[in-house]
């Protein structure tokens, strides 16, 4: 498998230094965050992503992932969702993936990865959200399809879509190949599944892994690898068994002050156990 860093985590560094500093870490790829302060797609001009194109070049490392999660250029990493009460709050969010397919298909990137619906409205059911998160979809999934990139739908403790299940339901009402899951191992592991065991049920549907630790009480805080209580090898392994050959990004957004530190120490754990 190959190993990638997220840029999420180097939100107080140019995208630029993000990339170099993440190729000398020794990884083989990076997650480009598609927000500010890096390559937001509203704003991003053709020479940006030709610049962020020579860049990777440069230093000779692959995208694993376009991170169209986060949107702190509107409001935050969760608003506007694609089920906001309010029909225009959810068309921001619905405008921002779609330019960020148009960013990713110029970058030559096979998906990005976005939130999974949001978080329930106060005062509104499961059925309104789910209902309203199928309508969003509808909108993008001909632009994915068009620009042959994929939507990778990330489940998140206390957003729509937590768990496997939820995920696996969601897929019956979309019609369409270009839906996929982001496996966020740490994610599974605070609702209380095993990322191990999840790896055979949404092998066919997962083209793209996020990797943290998480704390023994399975709160959802991205810990650096091998300080929190996830079973990592577990994880890898069944990846590797299964002659897994696409990548596995680690995502530690939360170490922005010290980020190549933990980009450098995250490599060290992976290479002593193999992994890298």
């Amino acid at each position: 498998m190959q190993v990638g860093f997220s840029t999420n985590a180097f939100r107080e560094y140019q995208l630029e230094d993000a990339i170099e500093a993440i190729a000398d870490a020794g990884y083989d790829g990076v997650e480009l965050l598609l927000d500010e302060p890096h390559l937001y797609p509203p704003n991003a001009t053709g020479s940006e992503r030709d610049r962020v194109a020579e860049v990777l070049e440069r230093h000779d490392i692959a995208v694993s992932n376009g991170n169209a999660f986060m949107l702190t250029a509107i409001e935050g990493f969760h608003h506007p969702s694609y089920i906001e009460p309010d029909a225009d709050d959810r068309q921001k969010r619905v405008d921002y993936t779609l330019a960020a397919l148009e960013t990713a298909a110029d970058l030559g990137l096979p998906h990005i990865s976005i939130e999974p619906g949001g978080p329930i409205p106060e005062g509104k059911s499961r059925e309104w959200a789910m209902d309203v998160f199928v309508d969003s979809l509808e909108q993008i999934v001909p632009a994915a399809e068009e620009r042959g990139v994929d939507l990778l739908i990330e489940p998140e403790p206390d957003l729509l879509i937590e768990t496997s299940d939820q995920f696996l339901a969601l897929l019956e009402r979309v019609d369409s190949d270009r839906i996929g899951c982001n496996f966020d191992a740490g994610h599974f592991y605070c609702v209380g599944e095993d990322p191990a065991e999840l790896v055979d049920p949404l092998w066919e549907h997962t083209s793209h892994y996020h990797l943290e630790d998480i704390p023994a009480d399975r709160t959802h805080e991205h810990t650096r690898l091998g300080d929190g209580a996830m079973d990592i090898d577990a994880f890898l392994g069944e990846l590797e068994e299964r002659g897994y050959d696409g990548f596995v990004t680690v995502e530690l957004y939360p170490y922005e002050e010290t980020p190549i530190e933990t980009a450098r120490e995250a490599m060290a754990f992976l290479e002593e156990r193999g992994w890298a």
